[in-house]
């Protein structure tokens, strides 16, 4: 079975996520944030995230009907995975488990080995 990597990228308030990745680093690390001889690897980039809750929302932030904005990173960082998708599904969950947001904004991406 051969290694495949991929870079997960999410969305977070600024003051959760450093909690999110020590939680991550700490539950997973073989498989994410290692490139070479580094671990716990990751980029984050300050930014302001939107979005309005509908009816039937339950918000940790903002209130139904109202555009919202918050103060948001945007957080870039590896998966190591043996090749059936296992590990990049668990490290989402795990996410979505630790991730203070009713629903989560991620991209998962496949790398290329040159």
């Amino acid at each position: 079975m051969s290694l495949s990597r991929f870079k997960l990228v999410f969305f977070s308030p600024h003051n959760s996520t450093r909690s999110i990745l020590d939680h991550l680093f700490k539950k997973f690390p073989q498989e994410l944030g290692k490139i070479g001889q580094y671990e716990q690897c990751a980029f984050i980039t300050r930014g302001t995230g939107q979005f309005k809750p509908v009816l039937g929302a339950n918000p940790t932030i903002g209130s139904v009907g109202e555009l919202e904005h918050v103060e948001e990173d945007r957080v870039e960082l590896v998966i190591d995975d043996k090749g059936n998708n296992e590990e990049v599904k668990n490290a989402i969950q795990e996410l979505k488990n630790v991730h203070p947001y009713e629903e989560v904004a991620y991209d998962v991406y496949r790398l290329e080995n040159f």
